[in-house]
């Protein structure tokens, strides 16, 4: 836990007053309480993540309860407005902003992102639903995403549409070269 921690401190900008960090630090927490054994030291652990889960909610905004897997070098921006499903899962260096909804697509339709590595998630975005997002992915602001996205695009718009960031390789015909 603490060496996640430590990777958590570096990727929010080494600041101490970031409130992404300290969402991330009791997410991390709650994540090693699953361990502790004997029993009832677990439940009062337990106990003092719900509580302080509740207190980052309301001071900070961020909604980033444990069940969520998520990677090393996850950085939130900015505070406020961010929930994300308990469903969901993020990989490698992901990056996410302020007002930003990662969950189901409604309340009787199981299933939330499965986001990869490399992701920046822009202010205001809502991925929704079973949909997956590949590595290498720009997710513009206000985008509503309920579509997969495949690696190295960008999805912009509502609803989102897809696009390569992959540079095009310029094709010169026998044309080309003869006229040059």
């Amino acid at each position: 836990m603490l060496d996640n921690v430590r990777q958590d401190f570096r990727a929010n900008g080494s600041r101490l007053g970031a409130q992404g960090f300290w969402a991330l630090v009791i997410y991390r927490f709650g994540r090693w309480r699953y361990g502790v054994r004997p029993a009832p030291l677990r439940k009062f652990f337990s106990m003092l993540y719900k509580i302080a889960f509740k207190a980052i909610q309301v001071f900070t905004g961020i909604e980033l309860p444990c069940e969520v897997e998520i990677g090393r070098h996850f950085t939130i921006d900015h505070f406020g407005g961010i929930i994300i499903s308990g469903y969901a899962k993020f990989g490698n260096h992901c990056r996410i902003c302020n007002d930003v909804v990662v969950g189901l697509r409604g309340a009787y339709r199981p299933g939330a992102p499965v986001i990869g590595d490399n992701v920046d998630i822009g202010a205001g975005a809502k991925l929704l639903g079973p949909i997956s997002i590949g590595n290498n992915v720009v997710i513009g602001a206000n985008s509503v995403v309920i579509c997969d996205v495949p690696d190295n695009c960008s999805a912009m718009g509502v609803p989102a549409v897809i696009k390569s960031r992959e540079p095009k390789i310029l094709r010169r015909t026998a044309v080309a070269y003869a006229e040059a």
